[in-house]
Formats: C-alpha cells, structure tokens, sequence
C-alpha cells in the first residue's frame, strides 16, 4: 500500500467466535490490501483469541461484557482514516468491504450502512427480519431520515464519524446508537447491499430475541427524549391535555348552562392537568434549545476532522 494512502482499519467485536474468526480475518486480509485488524475480544472462554492472533490479527481485549463497550473502547483507541466495523461470526459477506470503503472515500461520506440481503433462507432467526422493519420505519418516522437496516454490524466510517461519536450504550443497542447519531447530526452517508448468511457450524447466536429487542426498543424511546424533545414532551403534553379536555369540557358546559360548578374535584382535576401539559410543554422547548446548543458543539467537534480522501492520510493533521 503507498505511504500516502488513507488508513484502514478493521474493528471485529468477538465473544466466543473460534469457529469463526480465523475466516473473517483471512477474508479481511485477502480483500483489502494493507487492512489492520484488531479482534476485541470480550471475555471468550474458547480459543478466539489464539486463533485470531494466528490468523494474523491484533488482539485487544475489553472486559466490560458488551458490544457496545467493545464499539466504545475500540473507537477510542485506534487511529484511523477509514474504520471497518464487522462482526467475528462469519455471517456478513466480507468481499463487499472494498465497495464500501470506495463509496465512502469517492462520496465522500462518513457512514456506509451495509444492507443485509440473505444468501440462505435461514440467515436471520424467527421474528427478526420483521423485528428489523419495523425497528426501521419507527426510527425513520422519529429521526425523518430513511434507513434501511439500522440493526447491521457491518459498516465503514470516517475518522470524523468515530471520533465525534459519543458511544454510550453496552450491548447491542451500540447500532441503533450509530444510526441515531448519523440521523442526528446529518452526516453525509450511503447504504449498500451486502449477502448475509448463516452463521458457521460451532458458532451461536448471542442474541436473546424479545431481551434485546426490548433493550434496542427501550433505546429507541431514550434517544426520542434525547434527540427529539420538543416532539417527546409535545406527546405527552398532549395526552395531559386531551384528559385535560375531556374532563373539562363537560364542567365547562355546565357551567355555562347553570352558572354553577357542582363537580368541583373533577374542575380542579382538569384545571391540574391542563397546567401540567403546559409545563411539560415548556420543558419541550426548553430542552430543544439545550439539544440544538449540544449538537452545534458536536457538529463543531466531527468538523474538526478533514473528510475522508483517498490520496492522503489524514492522521497527522
């Protein structure tokens, strides 16, 4: 590879991939030439690491169980132009890792999202594909930017992508956190097709269907109050005024025809309510100028960074 060119490097998250990741590493070596590849491994208890090292690899190791720890502490350390994130089991179709890294240094963009299209028909577990549409329309609604596989392991980021990314979840929420956060401060990006089958005879699943979905679920919901506040607080401060309403409405008719109150508690009720919508509505916009103020600073932060660029690497600026 000449002196000048961008540099690559390859992130793959392990735990308990024996089986697997002497594969995904030679893959990684014969498709991209002068590639680094860091293996973190994360608490395994076979021989991933002895045969990751044998196949060539960096072993790095974080202790803190999780995906998202991995993602966090690996972005941290290592110095790169290009980064490569993959997962260690073999189900991801490697030989489109070239056509990922061309997309982002040609756009030039900061996240390329591989697309995952089965090559066998038994590549996702039962409930998972639709588990994954629908994960996608609900953030595509929230965020209004379109994604089409937001749960995928498997994409190509800029320095300024990784090195403004704030990295807070544990497991393997960590993807629906990259997502977010390319929605939420626009970064340039692209999607590409890539096959994915299944995993390797040996290897297994970590995932846990209904505990992780209700964990991406739950982040989903979390990053909403987040990133989105005035639409989170508008929400819920019109349900308070629409019970506000709906209680009120009848007192107020009543009153109109009497000139009397006889249902007092529920007038003091309505009138809680109503003032309670307001507040949160307040704490809405309150907290929508705290975001925009938050965000600025991390656009200030990502633009720190030169765009990725093929012909030179940007490690020394």
């Amino acid at each position: 590879m000449p002196t000048d060119a961008p540099v690559i490097a390859a992130i793959v998250p392990c735990h308990n991939e024996e089986a697997a990741i002497s594969q995904v590493v030679h893959d990684l070596f014969d498709t991209v030439p002068g590639i680094q590849v860091y293996v973190y491994d994360n608490l395994s208890t076979d021989a991933t690491v002895e045969v990751a090292r044998a196949a060539g690899a960096e072993v790095r190791f974080e202790n803190n169980k999780g995906k998202g720890n991995v993602v966090r502490r690996a972005f941290a350390d290592i110095d790169a132009d290009v980064y490569l994130l993959i997962d260690g089991d073999d189900t991801y179709d490697v030989s489109a890792a070239p056509a990922m890294i061309e997309a982002l240094l040609d756009g030039p963009y900061d996240h390329v999202l591989g697309v995952r299209k089965q090559v066998t028909s038994t590549a996702y577990r039962p409930g998972h594909s639709a588990g994954n549409r629908a994960f996608n329309r609900l953030v595509s609604g929230i965020f209004k930017s379109e994604v089409n596989d937001m749960l995928s392991g498997y994409r190509v980021f800029s320095r300024r992508f990784v090195k403004s990314f704030p990295a807070i979840s544990r497991e393997f929420e960590v993807e629906t956190e990259l997502t977010v956060h390319s929605m939420s401060l626009r970064v340039p990006q692209t999607e590409i097709e890539v096959g994915f089958k299944d995993r390797p005879e040996g290897s297994e699943s970590k995932l846990n269907t209904y505990r992780d979905g209700f964990k991406i679920l739950s982040l989903i919901f979390e990053l909403t109050r987040h990133e989105r506040p005035l639409m989170f607080h508008g929400i819920v401060g019109a349900l308070f005024a629409i019970a506000a309403l709906v209680l009120g409405i009848p007192v107020i008719v009543e009153f109109v025809q009497t000139g009397l109150v006889p249902r007092f508690p529920t007038a003091l009720l309505a009138a809680s309510l109503a003032i309670v919508s307001a507040l949160i509505l307040l704490i809405g916009f309150v907290l929508d100028g705290t975001t925009r103020a938050r965000r600025e600073v991390a656009r200030l932060v990502y633009l720190g960074f030169a765009a990725p660029s093929r012909s030179t690497s940007r490690l020394s600026e």
